[in-house]
């Protein structure tokens, strides 16, 4: 039986976007120093991004409304992170192996949030008046 998911952090797709940012970090780390305030800063914001807007999203659970917007904006910044993805590929600084492992699991990202999205009512908090 699966535990209880009491924290942002229990969730597989937050743990997911975690590991693939960390590998965007210190894959980011042998790009091109001229890359260092465009390509770099950008891959490295928006895979974070990812899971920063998941935790904003989970405390944002006792509006449906606000839930989904957060939950929207993380699957914006993991579509985000795959164009970069595509672009440090097609300059040569990331393998295509790298590139293919890291594309897959941000759309594992996307296909889990977008399952939330659609799911919404269940990860509501009930709000006792």
């Amino acid at each position: 039986m699966p535990e209880k998911i009491r924290s942002y952090r229990d969730l597989n797709v937050f743990n997911t976007a975690m590991e693939a940012s960390m590998v965007i970090f210190h894959l980011s780390k042998n790009f091109p120093r001229e890359e260092r305030y465009s390509m770099t800063d950008q891959i490295r914001r928006s895979s974070r991004s990812v899971c920063a807007n998941l935790a904003e999203a989970w405390r944002k659970r006792r509006y449906k409304a606000a839930f989904i917007a957060k939950l929207n904006d993380v699957e914006s910044e993991a579509c985000e992170t795959l164009v970069w993805l595509d672009y440090a590929f097609q300059c040569g600084y990331i393998e295509m192996d790298e590139k293919d492992k890291l594309l897959d699991r941000f759309e594992t990202v996307i296909r889990q949030i977008v399952k939330m999205i659609l799911t919404a009512d269940k990860w509501i908090i009930p709000v006792k008046i």
